[in-house]
């Protein structure tokens, strides 16, 4: 075992390899190379590259925890939270945490939590929603839901953006697509790709909890 090598160390160094070089460029070699070891040495560590990408959408998944507004407390009556204020701010932080690094929203799409503490603090801010109105089948649902949506747009933003502008611009479609022949095609193309990412976000996003408003008492 290399000394002072942690599985926080590791994964710290693969953030790093992962904003300077994308997911596909992302391997064990790249790490090891970035922490000075050779790659056998994360192997004390980790059982395989599955488990580093785990690890990793682990921690973004801490971060998006941390960032999402919970429910206040019974005594805490200045401001308390509304159901809808918990999904937005879910969904937020959800966009955020997977825009905060390269190929971010990609890395994070089917990752298994392992930290175990970390599913078990779901249960009061699942306990709080009982009280709302949301049973368990609902709850779980809903959060599919938000969190399908989320990942989602974040993976389609963050492949947009990195692209570069050349490629998603509504000039370089309009000069593929006549905009005097296909008008509705033109407009569909400008509010996708001429609207600022946020600004469609939330207005999907309240769509969406319309949605999720139905499930209460379900």
């Amino acid at each position: 075992m290399t000394k002072g090598l942690t599985i926080e160390r590791i994964v710290d160094a693969a953030f790093e390899v992962l904003d300077e070089v994308g997911i596909d460029g992302l391997t064990t070699r790249a790490v090891a190379d970035r922490l000075g070891v050779r790659p056998p040495a994360l192997y004390w560590h980790l059982k395989d590259k599955r488990q580093l990408v785990d690890e990793m959408g682990t921690r973004v998944w801490r971060d998006i925890a941390a960032a999402a507004p919970g429910p206040t407390g019974p005594d805490d009556a200045a401001a308390p939270l509304r159901w809808e204020d918990a999904f937005r701010g879910y969904a937020r932080a959800t966009r955020r945490g997977l825009l905060a690094h390269r190929d971010g929203a990609r890395l994070f799409s089917g990752t298994f939590l392992t930290d175990t503490a970390l599913i078990e603090r779901q249960e009061p801010g699942l306990a709080w929603l009982a009280t709302q109105g949301f049973g368990p089948e609902a709850t779980t649902d809903a959060f599919t839901l938000v969190t399908s949506f989320a990942v989602g747009y974040a993976i389609e933003e963050q492949e947009r953006r990195q692209a570069g502008a050349a490629r998603y611009s509504t000039q370089a479609r309009e000069a593929r697509v006549d905009p005097e022949r296909f008008p509705l095609v033109a407009a569909s193309g400008r509010r996708m790709l001429g609207t600022d990412p946020e600004e469609v976000f939330e207005s999907l996003l309240d769509i969406l909890l319309v949605a999720v408003g139905t499930m209460r008492a379900r």
